[in-house]
């Protein structure tokens, strides 16, 4: 699904998989993607803030469709200062990492996404035609996206002598629908807050929808989702960022209509969904919701709110 323009991806002899080292202020390094047969790799941006010590708090920042996690990185830049925290950005190429390798975390194959998919004229609206829409579903959890962002932690707890145990990450866009699905997924993660910001669309906990808007003959069941709402998920709404927001692409179809007209209301009916199951099933709840005012479809706003929910009252930066 070419969204998109092209990524150029870091060359495979630059790969850095052991002896990381990561200097004050801004840099990258790269590492290899071990789970396809394929040689590929994974750039990854960050910022060491000037205080930064073992004990500083670590960020993971997954960016948008347009995998630019240098700039997303650089909007954390102040708040990384400001508040001790080093900041992650990895950078996905879309020439390995189409949509169905990035947007849906790899939980679906060989989707005919071309033959489905038409483009609105003068709109930022993609419809998929469910009736000609198929895929396989990815039975393989060990090619999936989702643990991915333990083990950058992982190479950067250990570049840094970090002393921390789990780490804040957050997602806008197309990162936000790689991490509400990072939730119903891979939930035995080492994240604190993961936050999900302005998600075009949702993998609702839903058994009785197929992916990609529900869990329809996946693995998940009672149990997994009892995890999964363990979780300290926080959906992010931009408060303008409805029906009539023209930034990003809105997936439109049949099914996903059903979630609402907009990023807006679609994140408020996954969250009430979610909401509803738990009581149903009786099980803790550690998700919340937050609209941001003022704001539509865009990461530095949602990420300065990020920022202020997540360290704010932590900061010990004067």
């Amino acid at each position: 699904m070419d969204l998109i323009a092209k990524s150029k991806t870091p060359s495979f002899d630059d790969l850095i998989t052991k002896n990381i080292e990561l200097n004050t202020g801004s840099g990258s390094f790269t590492i290899e993607d071990t789970k396809k047969a394929e040689r590929r790799a994974i750039q990854i941006f960050y910022h060491k803030p000037k205080n930064f010590t073992t004990e500083s708090k670590i960020l993971i920042v997954v960016p948008g469709a347009g995998r630019n996690g240098d700039s997303y990185r650089d909007a954390w830049i102040e708040e990384s200062e400001k508040y001790g925290v080093l900041v992650i950005s990895p950078k996905y190429p879309e020439n390995y990492y189409a949509f169905k390798d990035y947007h849906l975390g790899g939980l679906i194959s060989n989707p005919n996404m071309r033959e489905s998919i038409t483009y609105a004229n003068n709109s930022n609206n993609v419809t998929l035609d469910e009736d000609k829409f198929s895929f396989e579903i990815n039975t393989d959890a060990k090619t999936l996206l989702f643990d991915d962002f333990d083990r950058i932690f992982e190479l950067v707890v250990e570049a840094t002598n970090s002393n921390q145990t789990t780490y804040d990450i957050f997602g806008h866009s197309a990162g936000g629908q790689i991490l509400h699905r990072f939730v119903l997924f891979y939930p035995e993660n080492k994240a604190n807050h993961i936050i999900a910001a302005n998600s075009g669309f949702y993998t609702m906990p839903d058994t009785s929808t197929a992916l990609p808007f529900g869990i329809k003959d996946t693995h998940l069941n009672e149990e997994n989702l009892k995890v999964s709402f363990k979780n300290k998920l926080v959906v992010y709404l931009g408060a303008q960022d409805d029906e009539n927001e023209t930034g990003g692409t809105l997936l439109r179809s049949a099914t996903v209509d059903k979630q609402g007209l907009g990023r807006l209301s679609r994140g408020k009916h996954f969250y009430e969904f979610a909401e509803e199951l738990s009581k149903n099933m009786n099980t803790p709840f550690n998700w919340s919701i937050n609209v941001v005012p003022n704001s539509g479809h865009d990461h530095r706003k949602m990420g300065d709110a990020a920022a202020r929910f997540l360290y704010e009252n932590q900061s010990t930066i004067k």
